[in-house]
């Protein structure tokens, strides 16, 4: 695809929260017209801000944002408004455009067939599932058409089908996009290249070329840092040895102390800040309520959405869960495996119980359990019967998450970190039962592995729902509950 003139650019940018926690440190990088790239970083490292930062959300510190004369720029936020929930689904669209569309419907069942919904236009945003919602504020963005199209996590929540149709999609449109997103298969399908947040250099990296490409072009950069880093470092102690010998002799020796004294100063000036965006959260284990004897959970029927309607089935085999035994729950987006793992979890479910009392570690896909006012140091210690300082920094820094991190409230952590923080709150509560709403959305893929390793050890049951196919694929699950599947139920 031939790329246009310059319709984006950030000029010695600089921005930060606090002033000891810069983001962005004289950031520079140009995106031009009709290119398809891919923000990558750390969690935490700045993606979603710069996000903020071309909408005009958020301003620099120093530096410019420069736009296309112009261009319009259309976003897929994180979370529906409150102020949309008594909307229908026509007015909820009609906010995407400045004047009256006469031909909206057909605009909107054309957009919402790329996000595979298929609903009716006067049914009120209210009464849509947390997935459905996702794909609704995916598809406000790409109704709009925009100059630049800006898309964090889009694959979050939706299906394999959905990728597919939004993957299709993005190849296909003939305007700028945006993406941030931890799903490297979707990327790689579309992307032209890569801007790579460095939260150690606080600087943009600019890449060209597919995202495996550049994965690879940055792991081989990492590499040369590493080795030669690692030359330096014998060079350097080499040098040292020597001058703790020399040092102590006379005349001509002590002067070539002095000058190894300086070629040590400048080998250790030469030395490369080794980029810290590709650390891997640690191996990790959580542990399991101990005293937990039988069945964990017993399920005989559940609440589900048939054609818009709210029904109660009857299984056709009712599901006894116990400890080491994972249960997958799947099914259409809308038909209720969000709405029922939240009552189960409340304990409001009565086609399902939770036995006495069994400790229920439950990850919500919008973190909602969490207490955004709280710091992450709270919301550790909540877990703990005896808060240990010891252990509760110990356990946040197999999550990547440091003492500073810990200090800030969780309201301005990445989406990423949240997720992050949620393992380590698992791993100090020790549960019983694990409830799990997609628990991969907003995770880095490279720390998906150990997550799955950890679930796999997990000595308690889990109940998981997750559209994540690769990562659910090195879980061994047990039991499997299709709530669209028409042998699920009795007739």
């Amino acid at each position: 695809m031939e790329h246009g003139d310059v319709i984006l650019r950030f000029e010695d940018v600089t921005f930060y929260y606090d002033e000891n926690k810069v983001l962005l440190e004289e950031a520079n990088f140009s995106v031009r017209k009709n290119a398809k790239i891919t923000i990558m970083g750390q969690n935490g490292a700045g993606k979603s801000t710069i996000f903020k930062m071309i909408t005009g959300e958020l301003k620099p510190e120093k530096g410019q944002v420069h736009i296309g004369q112009g261009a319009t720029i259309g976003i897929a936020t994180q979370v529906m408004k409150q102020e949309n929930f008594e909307k229908t689904l026509e007015e909820f669209f009609a906010g995407a455009f400045e004047d009256k569309k006469y031909d909206l419907p057909k605009r909107i069942k054309d957009i919402l067939e790329v996000v595979r919904l298929n609903v009716k236009l006067d049914k009120k945003i209210k009464e849509f599932s947390g997935g459905q919602q996702a794909s609704l504020l995916l598809a406000f963005a790409l109704i709009q058409q925009p100059d630049i199209l800006l898309l964090d996590e889009p694959t979050n929540n939706l299906d394999a089908d959905g990728i597919g149709h939004l993957t299709q999609f993005l190849m296909d449109y003939p305007k700028t996009c945006l993406v941030i997103s931890h799903d490297a298969n979707f990327l790689n399908a579309f992307t032209h290249g890569v801007l790579y947040l460095d939260s150690y250099t606080h600087k943009v990296e600019q890449y060209v070329g597919d995202y495996y490409e550049v994965l690879g072009e940055i792991e081989a950069q990492i590499e040369r840092e590493r080795a030669k880093n690692a030359q330096l470092q014998r060079s350097i102690q080499d040098r040292k040895d020597k001058i703790n010998f020399f040092a102590h002799k006379g005349g001509k020796m002590r002067a070539l102390a002095s000058k190894l004294r300086d070629q040590v100063e400048e080998a250790e000036e030469n030395m490369v800040d080794e980029r810290q965006e590709d650390k891997t959260i640690r191996d990790f284990i959580i542990p399991s309520q101990t005293d937990i004897v039988g069945t964990v959970a017993e399920i005989k029927f559940v609440g589900i959405m048939v054609d818009h309607e709210p029904v109660r089935k009857n299984l056709l085999s009712p599901i006894s869960l116990r400890k080491k035994q994972k249960l997958i729950i799947q099914g259409p987006n809308g038909i209720g495996k969000s709405t029922f793992l939240q009552a189960l979890a409340m304990g409001t479910e009565i086609g399902a119980t939770i036995s006495k009392d069994v400790k229920v570690g439950y990850y919500r896909q919008d973190f909602s359990g969490l207490d955004f006012d709280k710091t992450g140091y709270q919301a550790l210690a909540d877990m703990m019967v005896d808060p240990w300082n010891q252990e509760i920094y110990a356990t946040a820094a197999q999550f990547l998450l440091s003492s500073e991190i810990l200090k800030n409230k969780i309201g301005s952590y990445s989406e990423g970190q949240k997720g992050l923080l949620c393992y380590a709150r698992f791993v100090l509560q020790k549960p019983g039962l694990l409830i799990m709403d997609e628990p991969t959305n907003h995770i880095n893929f490279r720390h998906l592995p150990v997550i799955a390793e950890a679930l796999n050890n997990f000595e308690g049951a889990i109940i998981l729902v997750s559209h994540a196919y690769e990562f659910v694929d090195q879980i061994k699950i047990d039991q499997t509950l299709d709530l669209g599947a028409d042998n699920t139920f009795e007739k």
